[in-house]
């Protein structure tokens, strides 16, 4: 176990162990610098790529040994452009450079040496800050930026190594100020009202979708710059939010006053379940001045919170209210049921009690028919108008219906309603 201590302590003094490149140790994965953003990298464990046309096959400006890349793109109008290179801190190791040099390349092919032609000016050697200078650049441009250890000098066996910060910035590559400004119809609503946002951008090209949030929560995402809602309650905020530019993304954002949203009380009262053209008297509460129910025919005063209404079917009643110039509604639903209860037991026995199927409710619907069947499907039983009077008392053609049990399909033939199905036992 010491041995192995000792060759591991060994190994890293003689630095045979490697350490991962940097990512941009090669051209194409080049570090794109932004407009005034500090990039922190180095070129330490950096390599050479050796071949013909390779994208380290250059010599105009210093040999290459040890290069890591960086990229800009010059913006729609072009101009003058500098790289300051600032806090070098460099690797200190017997027989090792403590010089960096770095240009400006253009390649016409990217990262195709042959196509290389070198931008301003060169820095050859230094071991303090400086800054790379190209002027007049055309517009909308791929320039690169390559920094690169020295290796020369007395006793210089191991190229630099060195970690740096570097920013870009000028007229060339300049970002306009983006801005964004929120259009709302009025911060001063009825509660539902339908507001519609427009967000009107400046100065922002590839401009991305847009985030819509309420008091920061995300609500929507639109691909144009309109959005719409009913949602909003009194002080909400709404804040909309994109990207401009494809490289070098800048997030804009902007948000609203708080909103100022009028609401009253307006409550048509709970849902009812009620029985078939029975008047049934609804108690509303609003402190509006103004109301009234819908739909008005089924009540008896349309006007009055405390009024009647009757319908023979399912229905939702509204009532709505206005107050300071805001117009708000509340539902009810008023569920009709068939108003029966059907039995599932008789026993005509003779004893004189449950002698008949009574259908309570029956005689609501004059209009009606049941069928009675066996467990086989054989009918028993068929009556139009069903009541008390010819409620089925165990019979059947034949003679007495044997006990068990039977199904039934009762159609209430009232327009609305569906086919009431159950089965029923006959007890002897």
């Amino acid at each position: 176990m010491k041995q192995i201590v000792v060759l591991f302590i060994l190994f890293l003094f003689m630095g045979q162990f490697s350490i991962s490149q940097v990512a941009n140790n090669n051209c194409a994965n080049a570090i794109e610098l932004c407009p005034n953003v500090t990039e922190a990298s180095t070129n330490i464990n950096a390599n050479t790529t050796f071949c013909t046309g390779c994208e380290d096959d250059f010599n105009f400006c210093f040999p290459t040994n040890n290069t890591v890349w960086f990229s800009f793109t010059t913006n729609a109008t072009g101009g003058n452009v500098q790289v300051d290179f600032s806090n070098l801190v460099f690797a200190i190791n017997p027989g090792q450079g403590l010089a960096i040099q770095a240009t400006i390349i253009q390649a016409t092919a990217p990262c195709s040496s042959g196509s290389y032609t070198q931008i301003g000016n060169c820095i050859s050697t230094t071991n303090a800050n400086f800054t790379l200078t190209a002027t007049g650049l055309p517009a909308n441009t791929l320039y690169y930026v390559v920094v690169d250890g020295d290796n020369t000098g007395a006793g210089i066996t191991q190229a630099a190594e060195c970690s740096f910060d570097v920013v870009v910035s000028g007229v060339g590559v300049s970002h306009s100020t983006p801005t964004i400004q929120v259009n709302s119809s009025n911060l001063s609503i009825c509660e539902n009202d339908v507001v519609t946002f427009l967000a009107n951008s400046t100065n922002c090209p590839n401009i991305g979708d847009f985030n819509w949030y309420i008091n920061a929560s995300l609500v929507a995402v639109t691909t144009d710059s309109t959005f719409s809602t009913s949602e909003l309650s009194d002080g909400d905020v709404v804040t909309v939010e994109t990207s401009c530019y494809l490289l070098c993304t800048e997030i804009i954002n902007i948000s609203t006053a708080p909103f100022t949203v009028y609401s009253f009380l307006v409550d048509a009262g709970p849902d009812l379940t009620i029985s078939p053209n029975i008047a049934t008297t609804i108690n509303g509460t609003t402190s509006a001045p103004s109301y009234n129910w819908s739909p008005g025919f089924l009540f008896s005063d349309p006007n009055s919170l405390n009024t009647i209404v009757t319908t023979d079917q399912t229905i939702t009643i509204t009532l709505t209210a206005t107050e300071n110039g805001c117009t708000l509604s509340d539902d009810l639903v008023l569920t009709v049921t068939s108003g029966l209860d059907i039995p599932n037991t008789f026993s005509p026995n003779g004893d004189g009690t449950n002698e008949k199927w009574i259908i309570q409710g029956i005689e609501s619907y004059p209009d009606c028919n049941i069928k009675i069947f066996t467990r086989w499907g054989q009918e028993v039983f068929f009556a139009t108008g069903y009541n008390d009077e010819k409620a089925w008392d165990g019979s059947k053609k034949s003679g007495l219906a044997a006990e068990g049990v039977y199904f039934y399909i009762l159609d209430l033939n009232d327009g609305n309603s569906p086919l009431i199905k159950g089965s029923l036992t006959l007890i002897r």
